[in-house]
């Protein structure tokens, strides 16, 4: 199966996304596989015996969310400047959402940009984080905060390589998936309602429909000026979480389900979505094994922390949320703080 991305720019950028076992990769010059120990245990010997290229850089960097920083980064700029990479060279992302984050970045700076390709491995990097060109790492003062949006020349995403996944990482994953239902398309809602996540053609479907989605609003939006920051859902809330506890104790998509249940929140209060619906919603992340509970110790500094978003503006925070029902969606950038406080103030006991 081939879904196009196809960028309207003036800089025409179009690459397809293959969701398929993993085929031969023909390159003319030096590829560097940028990938962790954790991946590289099981699914390095399957990407190397998909590569013909002259020369094949192989680039661990330690594995989890800590180390998606600057200095991984440079650590990565280091060796290829050592294998004296060119601007004809190739990266591949051969990971997660942090390894292709941190790869995507390292490409688009070096030399001023070389290309990248997402070999995505984990099921949340497969259906929303290798698709759309957002690259970036950490710091202290929030997530992907240093970054760029960089197109790759292509996704490879093969279903085989979830064989390995973790339960709970593939949790993560189905996060992102609710997300966008949520968001975008009631029926793809109801379907993962019903769905059978140890079913090979129900997870091969879920991957395709979530892709197919994500390319629709790339598309339309590549750097996030209107529609895009809709698939943010979930994640002005979960980044912050993500940010309290040192992005140690959760999985990016345990903090989007986690923000989602709060967004809900917001919008119940401001009459945008039911009791009853955003019950529903927080039933079908339980039902997959994510997190819907978060004790806040210090309301005023959790709503601090939503000015270092991305989508905020000029002292405007930017709430995504559903819109009077479940498929629909709004940006509300004008919410009274104390709407947005008393909202906190049911995870405050939790």
């Amino acid at each position: 199966m081939e879904i196009l991305i196809d960028i309207e720019a003036k800089e025409r950028k179009s690459y397809k996304i293959y969701i398929e076992d993993l085929k031969k990769l023909n390159f003319s010059n030096k590829v560097a596989i940028i990938t962790n120990p954790t991946v590289a245990k099981f699914h390095l010997q399957r990407a190397i015996d998909a590569i013909d290229a002259p020369q094949i850089e192989i680039i661990e960097v330690p594995d989890g969310e800590e180390y998606k920083n600057i200095d991984t980064v440079l650590t990565i700029l280091d060796k290829l400047f050592q294998a004296k990479f060119d601007r004809k060279s190739t990266l591949i992302a051969l990971g997660g959402g942090v390894i292709g984050d941190m790869t995507g970045f390292t490409a688009s700076m070096y030399q001023r940009g070389i290309d990248f390709i997402q070999m995505p491995t984990t099921l949340l990097s497969q259906v929303d984080a290798s698709v759309g060109g957002k690259t970036g790492v950490n710091n202290q003062y929030g997530k992907n905060l240093i970054g760029a949006f960089y197109q790759p020349k292509g996704v490879y995403i093969d279903p085989a390589f979830l064989d390995t996944l973790p339960p709970r990482e593939f949790a993560a994953g189905i996060a992102e998936v609710i997300k966008m239902a949520v968001m975008f398309d009631f029926d793809f809602y109801n379907f993962l309602k019903d769905a059978n996540f140890n079913s090979k053609d129900d997870v091969i479907s879920i991957i395709a429909k979530s892709v197919k989605l994500k390319a629709d609003v790339v598309n339309k939006d590549e750097k996030e000026s209107g529609i895009r920051a809709v698939l943010n859902y979930g994640h002005t809330f979960g980044h912050v979480v993500e940010n309290l506890t040192n992005y140690s104790k959760y999985l990016h998509g345990e903090a989007v389900a986690i923000g989602m249940v709060m967004a809900n929140e917001l919008a119940v209060s401001l009459g945008l979505l039911s009791k009853e619906e955003a019950e529903d919603i927080k039933e079908l992340l339980k039902k997959s094994n994510l997190p819907t509970t978060f004790k806040i110790d210090n309301i005023e500094d959790f709503y601090e922390h939503f000015y270092l978003d991305k989508k905020s503006s000029n002292g405007s925070i930017a709430f995504i949320l559903p819109n009077g029902k479940i498929g629909s969606n709004i940006i509300k950038r004008d919410i009274p703080k104390n709407l947005v406080i008393e909202a906190l103030q049911n995870f405050r006991n939790n």
